[in-house]
């Protein structure tokens, strides 16, 4: 085979794969516009409250700090779920958590949301009771969230976590892994 014929082949697999730059790419614009059909704004990607960096990039994957949720919503967000919260308030807040790890991918992408590939994995930690065991439909929040906005490429693997507490008192705090275009 020649080189013309091996390369014109891998092309054309390479776009049946989905392997294109092009192929099933958004831009930053079409996750902004998913999120204001939804209702939702992208925020400033929150600082650190702590020792740590918000988020680090090594090859083609992004690995972002546990995310918190804003404290100024009229929906509750901090306290503990089954005594404090509802599962309707911790998802709201889980949500809000996935905006919040949406802006620090933005900003480890320099701004191009276009360069996400896909989620890796989520692992979400919920701040409650005991007795309490809907913290997988508590994550949903932010699993919906990064499917919504991602399609299939937003869904990776996770793990939903009961905790005794969280920083702040936050119902849900939220680490994750992306894989991204160099």
């Amino acid at each position: 085979m020649n080189r013309r014929l091996f390369f014109e082949m891998m092309g054309t697999a390479g776009i049946a794969l989905g392997l294109s730059k092009t192929a099933n790419s958004q831009t930053n614009q079409d996750v902004e516009d998913k999120l204001n059909q939804m209702g939702l704004a992208l925020p400033e990607a929150a600082r650190p409250v702590a020792v740590y960096v918000p988020y680090r990039v090594s090859g083609n994957q992004v690995f972002i700090a546990g995310q918190i949720p804003p404290n100024n919503l009229a929906t509750p967000t901090f306290g503990k779920l089954g005594a404090d919260l509802s599962v309707e308030d911790g998802y709201i807040a889980a949500q809000y958590v996935g905006l919040r790890i949406l802006a620090q991918l933005k900003a480890a992408c320099g701004g191009d949301l276009g360069r996400v590939v896909k989620c890796i994995q989520i692992r979400g930690f919920v701040n409650c009771t005991n007795d309490f065991t809907k913290q997988a439909n508590v994550i949903n929040g932010a699993s919906e969230l990064l499917r919504d906005v991602f399609g299939d490429n937003g869904m990776g693997a996770r793990a939903a976590l009961g905790s005794n507490s969280l920083p702040l008192n936050a119902a849900v705090e939220i680490e994750s892994i992306f894989e991204i275009k160099i």
